[in-house]
């Protein structure tokens, strides 16, 4: 049996989307169970996020902290984004969020992991890019706004994260698993063993 997450889809029989937002809206869908009944599942339906581990030539990955209402918690993340165009190239878009973020640019991407967030409640998927070879970007800063204006910038020891993890002190999904992803991938086949930074992503399929 191999373990690996395959693609299926039960029978609709009504939808609804009682609710429309900025970015996202929620989904009422009437679902054939199994044994023939019908449940009503309700989610979020949402374009779908990038985020970027920036690994330094020191070992240390680049967080900032930002304030995240729905759990009124200031967070340490890792850079993200949202993928506003339907079909958009996941790795530009996540280039543009590590400098619009943190202004900076790198050298070297490679894709460290791809994931859904919330499954059970929502079918946000998140591609999750390796960066190396750090460097300040050219050109003035990006004008933040709103939450980001209070945003901070830090570089820590990658050992310091997974610490900070394991101790239940660090808890944006996309830094956990980032993190521990790339602890699992560097004790493990190697970082050049990643997949490319174009590989196919079936859960939000992008043009080249």
């Amino acid at each position: 049996m191999a373990i690996e997450d395959t693609p299926e889809e039960w029978t609709v029989t009504a939808t609804a989307t009682p609710f429309t937002g900025n970015k996202t809206s929620v989904r009422t869908d009437d679902v054939v169970m199994p044994d023939g009944s019908t449940a009503r599942r309700d989610y979020q339906v949402h374009p779908g996020s990038v985020a970027v581990l920036a690994l330094d030539d020191d070992g240390r990955v680049l967080v900032l902290r930002q304030y995240r209402h729905p759990v009124r918690h200031k967070l340490w993340e890792i850079p993200a984004g949202l993928l506003d165009v339907p079909g958009e190239n996941p790795l530009h878009a996540a280039q543009r969020e590590l400098y619009e973020e943190a202004h900076v640019k790198a050298d070297d991407w490679r894709v460290l992991t791809d994931v859904y967030t919330t499954p059970g409640g929502c079918d946000e998927a998140v591609r999750v890019f390796l960066a190396r070879g750090l460097s300040e970007a050219e050109g003035e800063r990006f004008a933040v706004s709103e939450e980001e204006t209070d945003m901070e910038l830090a570089r820590v020891p990658l050992d310091e994260l997974v610490r900070g993890v394991l101790a239940g002190e660090l808890h944006n999904n996309c830094l956990v698993v980032g993190v521990l992803s790339l602890v699992a991938a560097q004790q493990g086949p190697g970082l050049e063993s990643l997949r490319l930074a174009d590989a196919p992503w079936p859960a939000r399929p992008f043009d080249a």
